[in-house]
């Protein structure tokens, strides 16, 4: 699934990914859910957070 994709995502690949929109994209990123920077006025994600996020979110990542 992630192989596709580079190490860094666009907000567009990032809706991809997880099937949302923009604006839920954007909510994410705003609160830190998912790590990410800016570059010039694009947003660029690590592709490590979002495995990060899913795994946080489906319960796997805890102990």
């Amino acid at each position: 699934m992630f192989n596709d994709y580079d190490d860094l995502l666009t907000i567009e690949e990032l809706c991809s990914i997880l099937l949302i929109g923009k604006n839920a994209a954007y909510t994410l990123l705003k609160t830190k859910q998912i790590k990410a920077f800016r570059i010039g006025r694009g947003w660029r994600v690590p592709k490590k957070s979002v495995e990060l996020y899913i795994l946080n979110q489906s319960g796997l990542n805890k102990k």
